[in-house]
């Protein structure tokens, strides 16, 4: 529900804030919010293994503007998030006592793993905007790294139908973004630099060595 109003709000208003310094030079802020969502690919699959259903995430915060000129089009944008991430597979997670297994089935009717992160993009951004014009370009690039609050790991077989916490994921994690379009509207992709397990899960003697690649829209908002 929050991230629909997010959503509503993102494209019933789009604009940029204006402030006057103490020698009379007029600066601006741009996208102080930012709400998005993605489909959420899966590279580096073990043998077998392969992806299913819709994977999808979803991911909202608040980005500090930081103006590198006096006309504002270069800024540096430092930020905090939340996000959600969804991956459906044919891999099967399972727990017995406190040991965590891997397999894969493709029989199985669903499987998913479910992440939650709070997240910190720090972006380089361009824009052909000014203080007055709300509708631009922009090419906004960077880093964003999270730390993983909770993961869960469920599967449905049959009428078999279990879930749990999972905790093989890799805590903190980073990787490059880019971000472009025109106005409201912009294309959005995040690929990973590190694992999204920590190395200590592994299914028929391979190690599981995935790599999230989301690509979907994001939207900007004051």
């Amino acid at each position: 529900m929050r991230f629909a109003i997010l959503f509503l709000l993102v494209v019933l208003h789009s604009n940029a804030q204006v402030v006057s310094d103490s020698i009379s030079n007029t600066r601006y802020f741009e996208d102080q919010f930012y709400v998005g969502l993605s489909y959420n690919f899966i590279l580096n699959h073990p043998e077998g293994s392969n992806q299913r259903n819709l994977s999808y995430g979803l991911q909202a915060g608040v980005i500090k503007d930081i103006p590198l000129n006096k006309t504002g089009t270069k800024a540096i944008g430092i930020g905090a998030g939340l996000a959600l991430n969804s991956y459906y597979s044919n891999l099967v997670v399972d727990i017995t006592g406190d040991d965590i297994t891997y397999s894969i089935n493709d029989d199985i009717t669903r499987s998913k793993l479910e992440t939650h992160l709070v997240e910190f993009p720090l972006e380089f951004r361009w824009r052909n905007s000014t203080a007055e014009d709300y509708k631009f370009w922009r090419v906004y690039g960077g880093i964003k790294a999270a730390y993983v609050l909770g993961a869960r790991s469920k599967y449905d077989l049959g009428d078999i139908s279990e879930g749990f916490k999972n905790t093989d994921l890799t805590k903190f994690q980073y990787g490059l973004t880019l971000s472009f379009g025109y106005n409201t509207f912009n294309l959005h992709a995040y690929y990973a630099l590190t694992e999204l397990f920590d190395g200590n899960a592994s299914v028929n003697g391979e190690v599981l060595q995935y790599r999230p690649l989301r690509i979907g829209l994001i939207f900007y908002i004051l």
